[in-house]
């Protein structure tokens, strides 16, 4: 299984490349980590949010592979706990299918591919900083399977 990690926006701070590059050289072919950044809407005077958004997710959805199961990182979406979110990386295991997490840009997500999301998954009631938020997922991405793995990085 793949996770393809969409992201909007680019050239991220070296300890962003760093600590990300850290936690997806860990995990195995069979749970791999794919990084996939896609450019942020231009924005000037005439346009809207709602207008960035909307050409944002078109290109979102452009990166998802078909086939690929759609999970959103959203302020709003469940915030499992470890075990919680380690059992729901087990559930993507074995279905096989690869999984495409998104994380938009700036200005959030656009509510209709919010809608379309198999699961929207939140990782704090905190507004958080998108390079954080790269090296979060990564690390929680690793913790969740070295959990099932029985694996001694996760101690709890």
């Amino acid at each position: 299984m793949v996770i393809h990690f969409i992201v909007v926006g680019q050239k991220m701070p070296q300890w962003v490349q760093t600590g990300y590059g850290e936690y997806a050289k860990r995990l195995p072919g069979a749970c791999s980590l794919k990084l996939v950044e896609i450019p942020m809407a231009q924005r000037g005077k005439s346009g809207s949010v709602s207008q960035y958004k909307a050409e944002e997710a078109k290109r979102i959805l452009a990166a998802v592979p078909k086939g690929a199961k759609l999970i959103v990182l959203d302020e709003n979406g469940q915030m499992p706990s470890t075990v919680g979110f380690s059992k729901k990386l087990d559930d993507w295991l074995v279905s096989g299918q690869d999984i495409a997490l998104v994380v938009g840009g700036p200005d959030g997500l656009d509510g209709a591919l919010v809608q379309q999301a198999e699961w929207v998954w939140g990782l704090s009631k905190l507004t958080l900083p998108h390079p954080l938020v790269r090296v979060m997922v990564a690390e929680q991405v690793y913790r969740a399977w070295s959990l099932l793995q029985n694996h001694p990085y996760h101690r709890a």
